[in-house]
Protein backbone atom coordinates (compact mmCIF):
# COMPACT_ATOMS: atom_id res chain seq x y z
CA UNK A 1 0.00 0.00 0.00
CA UNK A 2 1.57 3.31 -1.14
CA UNK A 3 2.26 5.68 1.67
CA UNK A 4 0.24 8.89 1.45
CA UNK A 5 3.31 11.16 1.06
CA UNK A 6 3.63 8.77 -2.28
CA UNK A 7 0.54 10.15 -2.80
CA UNK A 8 0.86 13.89 -1.99
CA UNK A 9 3.63 14.18 -4.27
CA UNK A 10 0.88 12.93 -6.89
CA UNK A 11 -1.87 15.47 -5.74
CA UNK A 12 0.99 17.94 -6.29
CA UNK A 13 2.56 17.20 -9.44
CA UNK A 14 -1.32 17.23 -11.05
CA UNK A 15 -1.98 20.62 -8.90
CA UNK A 16 1.32 22.14 -10.87
CA UNK A 17 -0.07 20.55 -14.36
CA UNK A 18 -2.81 23.15 -13.88
CA UNK A 19 -0.94 26.00 -12.79
CA UNK A 20 -1.81 25.51 -9.11
CA UNK A 21 0.62 24.95 -6.06
CA UNK A 22 0.25 22.84 -2.64
CA UNK A 23 -0.05 24.95 0.71
CA UNK A 24 3.05 26.18 2.31
CA UNK A 25 3.56 23.69 5.09
CA UNK A 26 2.77 24.61 8.73
CA UNK A 27 5.38 25.82 11.20
CA UNK A 28 5.83 24.54 14.51
CA UNK A 29 4.72 27.88 16.14
CA UNK A 30 1.58 27.33 14.21
CA UNK A 31 1.25 23.86 14.98
CA UNK A 32 1.57 24.19 18.32
CA UNK A 33 -1.33 27.12 18.33
CA UNK A 34 -3.65 24.52 16.53
CA UNK A 35 -2.48 21.84 19.69
CA UNK A 36 -3.34 24.47 22.12
CA UNK A 37 -6.65 25.68 20.51
CA UNK A 38 -7.91 22.37 19.75
CA UNK A 39 -7.54 21.56 23.34
CA UNK A 40 -9.16 24.15 24.46
CA UNK A 41 -12.46 24.29 22.26
CA UNK A 42 -13.00 20.23 21.97
CA UNK A 43 -11.34 18.89 24.67
CA UNK A 44 -8.08 16.88 25.70
CA UNK A 45 -6.76 15.62 22.51
CA UNK A 46 -3.90 15.52 21.67
CA UNK A 47 -3.03 15.98 17.50
CA UNK A 48 -1.59 12.53 16.14
CA UNK A 49 1.94 12.79 15.23
CA UNK A 50 1.18 11.66 11.53
CA UNK A 51 -1.13 14.43 11.10
CA UNK A 52 1.44 16.77 12.26
CA UNK A 53 3.71 15.16 9.61
CA UNK A 54 1.16 16.46 7.09
CA UNK A 55 0.82 19.81 7.97
CA UNK A 56 4.28 20.29 8.35
CA UNK A 57 4.52 19.21 4.28
CA UNK A 58 1.41 21.06 3.71
CA UNK A 59 -0.85 22.75 5.64
CA UNK A 60 -4.07 21.56 4.81
CA UNK A 61 -5.13 20.31 1.21
CA UNK A 62 -8.21 21.38 -1.09
CA UNK A 63 -8.58 18.37 -4.24
CA UNK A 64 -10.53 17.11 -6.62
CA UNK A 65 -13.38 17.38 -3.49
CA UNK A 66 -11.10 16.58 -0.92
CA UNK A 67 -10.68 18.83 1.77
CA UNK A 68 -7.88 17.99 4.59
CA UNK A 69 -7.96 20.88 7.19
CA UNK A 70 -4.95 22.43 7.92
CA UNK A 71 -4.39 25.28 10.66
CA UNK A 72 -6.67 27.77 11.30
CA UNK A 73 -5.86 31.43 9.35
CA UNK A 74 -6.23 33.17 12.75
CA UNK A 75 -3.52 30.80 14.57
CA UNK A 76 -1.11 31.46 11.21
CA UNK A 77 1.93 33.70 11.49
CA UNK A 78 2.08 35.49 7.74
CA UNK A 79 -1.56 36.04 6.57
CA UNK A 80 -2.24 33.64 3.00
CA UNK A 81 -3.75 34.76 -0.14
CA UNK A 82 -6.28 31.87 -0.34
CA UNK A 83 -8.75 30.93 2.26
CA UNK A 84 -7.93 27.36 3.57
CA UNK A 85 -10.41 25.33 6.03
CA UNK A 86 -9.14 25.14 9.36
CA UNK A 87 -9.31 22.18 11.87
CA UNK A 88 -11.06 24.14 14.89
CA UNK A 89 -13.55 26.16 12.90
CA UNK A 90 -14.82 23.40 10.68
CA UNK A 91 -15.20 21.33 13.66
CA UNK A 92 -17.00 23.80 15.58
CA UNK A 93 -19.57 24.25 12.54
CA UNK A 94 -20.10 20.45 12.23
CA UNK A 95 -20.29 20.53 16.20
CA UNK A 96 -23.78 22.37 15.82
CA UNK A 97 -24.97 18.27 15.58
CA UNK A 98 -24.59 17.27 19.32
CA UNK A 99 -23.92 13.35 17.84
CA UNK A 100 -21.04 14.98 15.71
CA UNK A 101 -19.03 15.97 18.94
CA UNK A 102 -17.78 12.64 19.82
CA UNK A 103 -15.62 13.26 16.42
CA UNK A 104 -12.33 15.10 15.31
CA UNK A 105 -12.94 15.82 12.37
CA UNK A 106 -9.81 15.74 9.93
CA UNK A 107 -11.20 16.29 6.42
CA UNK A 108 -14.05 15.67 4.18
CA UNK A 109 -14.85 15.01 0.89
CA UNK A 110 -18.11 15.22 -1.42
CA UNK A 111 -19.41 12.11 0.08
CA UNK A 112 -17.81 11.45 3.15
CA UNK A 113 -15.86 13.05 6.72
CA UNK A 114 -12.72 11.27 8.06
CA UNK A 115 -12.26 11.85 11.66
CA UNK A 116 -11.33 10.09 14.74
CA UNK A 117 -14.39 8.88 17.03
CA UNK A 118 -13.34 10.06 20.41
CA UNK A 119 -15.51 7.36 22.06
CA UNK A 120 -13.89 4.07 20.01
CA UNK A 121 -10.60 5.55 19.83
CA UNK A 122 -10.60 4.75 16.35
CA UNK A 123 -10.23 6.43 12.83
CA UNK A 124 -13.26 6.75 10.94
CA UNK A 125 -14.95 7.27 7.45
CA UNK A 126 -18.29 8.26 8.21
CA UNK A 127 -21.30 9.08 5.27
CA UNK A 128 -21.96 12.36 4.70
CA UNK A 129 -24.27 13.16 5.89
CA UNK A 130 -25.81 10.61 7.64
CA UNK A 131 -22.96 9.72 9.81
CA UNK A 132 -23.57 6.17 8.88
CA UNK A 133 -19.90 4.13 9.55
CA UNK A 134 -18.61 3.23 6.12
CA UNK A 135 -15.14 1.92 7.62
CA UNK A 136 -12.55 2.38 10.16
CA UNK A 137 -9.03 2.72 9.95
CA UNK A 138 -6.03 1.76 12.65
CA UNK A 139 -4.07 4.73 12.06
CA UNK A 140 -4.32 8.15 10.50
CA UNK A 141 -1.96 7.66 8.15
CA UNK A 142 -3.88 4.46 6.47
CA UNK A 143 -7.29 7.02 7.05
CA UNK A 144 -5.43 9.41 5.01
CA UNK A 145 -4.34 7.16 2.10
CA UNK A 146 -7.53 5.74 1.60
CA UNK A 147 -9.20 9.35 1.48
CA UNK A 148 -6.21 10.22 -1.43
CA UNK A 149 -7.02 7.18 -3.49
CA UNK A 150 -10.39 8.17 -3.66
CA UNK A 151 -9.78 11.57 -5.19
CA UNK A 152 -6.43 10.12 -7.43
Amino acid sequence: MPQWTDLLIKVERMEREYGSSPRNPASDIEIQKLNHTIKQKVGNIQLPDPYVKFLKKVNGLDFNGLVIYGVDEDLLEKEVDEHSHGLVKTNELWYENDWKKQYLFFGDSDTAWYGYDRKENIFVELDKPSGTLIQSFESFDSMLVDAFETVL
